[in-house]
């Protein structure tokens, strides 16, 4: 546990300011403290808190809503395909607990210690440490944000906070030579898709090259492992 809280503290540096921000977005869109709670605590994901937040303030319905929350989260259904080899001997409702707060920042820290030489018997106690705290300090800012966020100057660059959480959750995963080039490959790819005009598929396009680009490099990594004499 004390690992799982020291591992995740840095990512508290993008996770406060985006908790404000999503906090913020209901009270902006026309709704009430109540809606921000609910949708902290039922979603716990920010992007979708936004989107919702977005659609129900421009007058589109609940079923849309809901539609375009579902949507933004469907990358949760690969992190849990992912986690699930790992946790297949765990109780039902420890699993459960795991896939409410399974988050982008526990799954990449998850992900990376748990490489088959760890100790089972911690990965629990790891994931729920970080869970809680990105938990507990989400529903606190979310909070925050939707009692005073529309108090805080324009001049404030709380936006800033979206890119900042996945870019503070890029860097434990850039370990490995391929992790690198599909990183540089995505990121650039869809600065200039959105440039161009593709602002709506970009990241789309953007994640498409920088998996080819990524695989391609690991491939090659792989066959100059094969022919370099041992």
């Amino acid at each position: 546990m004390r690992d799982g809280i020291t591992d995740v503290a840095p990512m508290l540096v993008g996770i406060i300011p985006f908790g404000l921000v999503a906090g913020a977005a209901p009270i902006a869109a026309g709704l009430d403290l109540g809606h921000a709670v609910a949708m902290s605590l039922l979603l716990f994901a920010g992007a979708s808190q936004l989107a919702m937040a977005d659609v129900l303030g421009s007058g589109g319905g609940v079923a849309v809503a809901v539609v375009t929350a579902l949507t933004i989260n469907l990358r949760m259904l690969l992190y849990s395909a992912s986690l699930a080899p790992t946790l297949s001997s765990e109780r039902l409702g420890a699993r459960l607990r795991v896939s409410y707060l399974l988050v982008d920042q526990a799954y990449a820290l998850s992900v990376i210690r748990w490489d088959g030489n760890d100790d089972r018997r911690q990965r629990l106690p790891y994931f729920f440490a970080i869970g809680i705290l990105l938990w507990s300090s989400w529903q606190i800012t979310t909070v925050i944000g939707a009692l005073v966020g529309s108090s805080v100057p324009d001049d404030v660059p709380l936006d800033f906070a979206v890119p900042l959480v996945f870019l503070v959750l890029l860097v434990p995963v850039l370990q490995r030579w391929p992790s690198l080039v599909a990183a540089a490959v995505g990121g650039t790819t869809a600065v200039l898709a959105a440039e161009l005009g593709a602002a709506r598929l970009s990241i789309l396009i953007g994640g498409v090259a920088g998996i080819v680009a990524g695989a391609l490099a690991e491939g090659h990594q792989e066959r100059r492992r094969e022919v370099t004499p041992r």
